[in-house]
């Protein structure tokens, strides 16, 4: 088949004045309606397609500096071209630096501005995308402090932001920085910039092992005043607990809560004493005026039990606290934050990246950044994954820095905002690791190893009151029932403790099916997060391994309960399908399942993604109103986790606790001298397509 001359001559013009941008901006939005035009008019010139292949980008060659006039003049070699294709370049030398940023449309050499005092580095170079940063092209030179002297400007300045997100209570020293890891390592971090601010993303607390829950969570709070942190959005997690709780919380934090999104009569009851959380603040540090603004997830009204976000206003009346969707309020607080003196702003969102597929990084996070106007750097959370990248820049206009972390507090993000004669010429970003020296991408970055004093003290004091209790020895168990993934597992597919507890569920309550969200497993088992005081108990090798009742209240830390009652065949399918609906993978609410089957198609549009749910004989269940008998969480049969009207809460009845029964059944192989098993994953989990 040929095509009219006059079609052939379009589509050449097409390609030569639109694809390249079109390239660039396929990154966050897709392929608008023009590009889908020439792909199917392309296709018809080119039988077969091939699909493509994307990554991060490769890193620049043959990186080299020398000291100019006015800085550091990098110059390197890029990298084979991926997809999605290369947006631009990041030149830095590190914490403390001034990193400048090149489109990738330009050259391949810059000159780096010098801070006054800057420390002695290594210039390096990553090309960015949607996917992320490359690893860095290290520079064959390297520059001492007083080699740096010469060529440093006032007119350049340096802004550090150390940020966290996910903490959940990990406060103890092992898997986690803990506290007093996390004060030595951010204390040197200050040392490399006069003008550094500490920064949490939300779920500081909730969600949290015993030494944070046992106490209120004062401890992690405590934990954080040590840190100095400036700063922190609330999470869903902030509101585990009644609001009377989130009030003590704040009144007992020495640093500021933001949230942009709640609205001034919801923040009106987010104080106590002289101390609330604000819709902004504005940090003052080293001649640096920052506004820090904040949005939690609005799907935290889903994800708290009933009741935790009701308050009494003034007038005596029963409100409950809105947590608004979208990006109205950040830009808001934004404008409002410039409007008061903040010369950067920097938001905090407790939202989440959740996977690059298909040349495009995905996540709600990631679609509220793309529409937030006037920040310069965004940090994501909640989705418990790393991730960092810039939405690309251009000349006269910088980029936008993005970047998240893990829980649990085994990473941060060390990153520099560079201004020079007042105009943010480039940011940079380095995920810093507890497990190792080297970070995610960004290459070598050092950490403090020891701990400081203070803040072991302050775990210590805790921990001593919690051993006798929870270093209990409950059980043995044949290896450590794993938490892989990316995101983790128990988020996006079956996994052996979901299968574990749902059987027990089902077991115990005699009924048709169980199904356990994902989200409220939290840890391995035996815990990451939970470092008994009993060095005796055995809990590293091949196995047997000992666990402890801290263990398992690290891994069910919710107290929820657990309840019978009935679900139809549609309303199953209603279930699963809100299960692996709008935030897959890494929402919580991912179905864990006994007594029957399930596959999934996550490619489809949401609502449709189910595609068999069978008995297990493989008998298909329809979508009709046969009803089965079901134990699930109290949380989940009254709407926790987007399950609303599905399970039959005026039939449910209220058994008894997840925790008992999980503890019940360790205890139970002990007195029979039988070491608890690991499960084999069954395939009653499956994901097509």
């Amino acid at each position: 088949m040929s095509l009219p001359k006059k079609h052939i001559r379009e589509i050449e013009y097409c390609l030569d004045k639109s694809m390249k941008q079109t390239l660039i901006s396929r990154k966050f939005t897709g392929f608008g309606a023009l590009a889908t035009a020439i792909a199917l008019l392309v296709s018809l010139l080119i039988p077969t397609a091939h699909a493509a292949t994307y990554s991060l980008p490769n890193a620049p060659t043959n990186v080299t500096s020398y000291l100019g006039a006015r800085g550091v003049v990098v110059k390197w070699t890029p990298g084979a071209d991926v997809e999605p294709g290369v947006t631009g370049y990041v030149v830095s030398a590190g914490a403390g630096s001034c990193p400048i940023y090149v489109p990738a449309s330009y050259h391949s050499v810059v000159t780096m501005p010098v801070v006054v005092g800057q420390p002695g580095g290594t210039p390096f170079v990553q090309a960015v995308n949607a996917y992320g940063f490359s690893k860095p092209g290290l520079s064959k030179q390297s520059f001492t402090a007083s080699q740096l002297v010469k060529v440093a400007s006032a007119s350049n300045r340096v802004l550090q932001l150390l940020q966290f997100s996910d903490l959940h209570g990990a406060i103890e020293t092992g898997g986690s920085f803990g506290t007093s890891l996390f004060m030595s390592n951010f204390a040197a971090d200050r040392k490399s910039a006069a003008a550094t601010i500490t920064l949490s993303a939300g779920d500081n607390i909730g969600a949290a092992p015993p030494i944070s829950t046992e106490f209120e969570e004062m401890p992690t709070i405590e934990s954080m005043n040590l840190m100095k942190v400036d700063a922190s959005v609330f999470g869903n997690h902030e509101h585990d607990r009644n609001l009377a709780h989130l009030q003590k919380v704040i009144g007992a934090s020495d640093f500021q809560w933001v949230a942009s999104n709640y609205g001034d009569d919801s923040l009106s009851a987010l104080k106590s004493g002289v101390k609330a959380a604000k819709s902004y603040t504005i940090i003052d540090r080293g001649g640096f005026k920052v506004g820090i603004v904040g949005a939690n997830t609005p799907e935290t009204i889903e994800q708290v039990f009933p009741g935790n976000l009701d308050y009494t206003d003034a007038s005596g009346a029963k409100k409950t606290i809105q947590i608004q969707a979208g990006v109205t309020g950040v830009n808001k607080a934004i404008v409002e934050a410039k409007d008061a003196g903040a010369e950067i702003v920097v938001v905090l969102i407790h939202q989440g990246w959740q996977e690059n597929a298909d040349g495009i990084a995905k996540g709600p996070y990631n679609n509220m950044a793309a529409q937030i106007k006037g920040a310069s750097v965004i940090y994501g959370a909640h989705s418990h994954q790393t991730f960092s990248t810039l939405i690309p820049g251009g000349r006269g206009k910088a980029p936008v820095l993005l970047g998240e972390v893990r829980n649990a507090g085994v990473e941060y993000t060390r990153s520099q905002v560079c201004v020079q004669n007042g105009k943010v010429v480039g940011v940079a970003l380095q995920h810093v690791l507890k497990a190792a020296s080297s970070t995610i991408n960004t290459g070598v970055v050092s950490t403090v190893t020891t701990p400081d004093a203070e803040g072991a003290a302050l775990v210590k004091k805790y921990k001593d009151q919690l051993s006798a209790k929870l270093d209990v020895k409950i059980g043995q168990v044949s290896g450590v029932f794993p938490r892989g993934g990316s995101p983790a597992v128990e988020r996006s597919g079956e996994t052996p403790m979901g299968n574990y507890i749902a059987d027990l569920m089902r077991a115990k309550y005699k009924t048709d099916f169980a199904i356990q969200n994902g989200g409220g497993i939290r840890d391995t088992f035996p815990a990451k997060t939970y470092i008994p005081a009993n060095t005796a108990l055995v809990r590293t090798g091949a196995g047997p391994l000992d666990v402890t009742l801290g263990d398992a209240f690290t891994v069910f830390p919710f107290g929820n309960q657990l309840a019978t009652t009935v679900v139809t065949g549609a309303n199953l399918w209603k279930a699963l399908e809100n299960g692996v609906g709008g935030n897959y993978p890494g929402d919580g609410r991912f179905p864990q399942i006994s007594g029957f089957k399930y596959s999934f198609d996550a490619s489809k549009p949401v609502g449709s993604r189910i595609v068999e749910v069978t008995k297990l004989d493989g008998t298909p269940i329809a979508k009709d109103s046969k009803e089965y008998t079901l134990t699930t969480l109290d949380y989940v049969i009254y709407g926790g986790d987007g399950y609303v009207n599905v399970f039959s809460p005026a039939q449910a009845k209220v058994k008894g606790a997840l925790l008992d029964l999980f503890v019940d059944a360790l205890k139970a192989d002990m007195a029979a001298g039988k070491v608890t098993q690991v499960p084999v994953v069954d395939g009653r989990i499956k994901k097509v397509g």
